[in-house]
């Protein structure tokens, strides 16, 4: 099977690309904008008539999109998120490869639900972000394209690669600086919303099924559990080793980075893990006294993973402390 990837040096690319190197039947080509690749190719910025040249002339059997922008302006995130995926789409009917497309979505797509709530895939998409609604439009671009198409709306991913800048990466962040500077107290902000959190390795096994399915539509991608973030810290600190107090900020966080404040006693470290700032890593933010955790799906998010499970058959293998012990490590690396 001749599988052309896009997006492969991406967070959730790197390990779709080790998936499928590791299948015998799989003969991969990555298509990107890095010197790394091995076709250089923008979305953003090149022509459908020039991919559907390259699709003609590769004739792959499935094109998977691990690629987009989490961080920028509404415009920045139109062109890597929508406008590409208009690329991809228009590029594929153009071609006369046929090949099958696999479409990576987000959680974010579906908005703010009801806490307590599993959210299935015929839930109404109301995002609270810009992230959200460009990923929503590449959504709807894939669905109406007439072609082969599943896109699978992956929740909050975790585990080794977790961008610092992200909400558990910026809490292995500032447990590190903690330990390495001896303090006995971490000051956390933003720790009350709960999320699907699902690691990075299930993700690219379910990309792997997809391909190799017959399955259409939208496909949630997640662990099927909220949990709170406030729990995945003890969690976290548990696995670091961290003996200290874990203290919650009162009220909104800081709108800033992490950082430490300095008396001639003791040492605070205080850190925002729902970073309000709409460059934040993962995703974009909505109001911050409305959705402090920066993704626009306010307090709470779990995903219905029974149309995975039924059309896929897949199912999540790896725990949240496993992913936890991975971030961990790359963390503690930076002592």
């Amino acid at each position: 099977m001749r599988v052309l990837l896009i997006g492969a040096n991406g967070y959730i690319g790197r390990f779709v690309a080790d998936r499928l190197l590791a299948d015998p039947a799989v003969q991969l080509t990555a298509l990107g904008r890095g010197d790394d690749a091995d076709v250089r190719f923008d979305l953003a910025t090149g022509s459908p008539g020039a991919l559907t040249r390259f699709l003609d002339a590769v004739h792959p059997g499935v094109v998977i999109n691990c690629a987009g922008a989490t961080r920028g302006g509404a415009r920045e995130l139109t062109r890597h998120n929508t406008v590409a995926v208009a690329t991809i789409c228009e590029a594929l009917r153009r071609s006369g490869c046929g090949a099958r497309l696999v479409q990576i979505g987000c959680g974010s797509e579906y908005g703010p639900s009801q806490p307590g709530s599993s959210t299935a895939e015929d839930a109404v998409p109301r995002p609270g972000g810009p992230y959200g609604v460009s990923k929503l439009a590449a959504t709807e671009l894939v669905l109406g394209s007439g072609l082969d198409a599943v896109v699978l709306r992956v929740f909050s991913p975790v585990g080794p690669g977790t961008p610092a800048g992200s909400p558990l990466g910026r809490l292995a962040e500032a447990m590190r600086r903690a330990m390495q500077s001896g303090d006995g107290e971490l000051k956390l902000g933003g720790l009350g919303a709960q999320r699907d959190f699902i690691d990075v390795r299930d993700v690219a096994r379910a990309v792997h099924a997809a391909s190799l399915s017959a399955a259409q539509g939208v496909i949630n991608i997640g662990s099927g559990r909220a949990v709170r973030l406030r729990d995945a810290a003890g969690i976290l600190a548990r696995v670091a080793g961290y003996g200290g107090a874990l203290n919650e900020l009162d009220g909104l966080p800081h709108p800033g980075p992490v950082h430490t404040t300095h008396t001639p006693h003791t040492t605070h470290l205080r850190a925002t893990i729902g970073h309000p700032r709409a460059e934040a890593d993962h995703h974009p933010a909505a109001s911050p006294a409305a959705f402090p955790y920066p993704d626009g799906c306010g307090t709470w998010q779990q995903a219905d993973v029974r149309t995975a499970r039924d059309r896929l058959g897949w199912r999540p293998r790896i725990n949240l402390e496993e992913s936890l012990a991975d971030i961990w490590m790359e963390a503690a690396c930076r002592i």
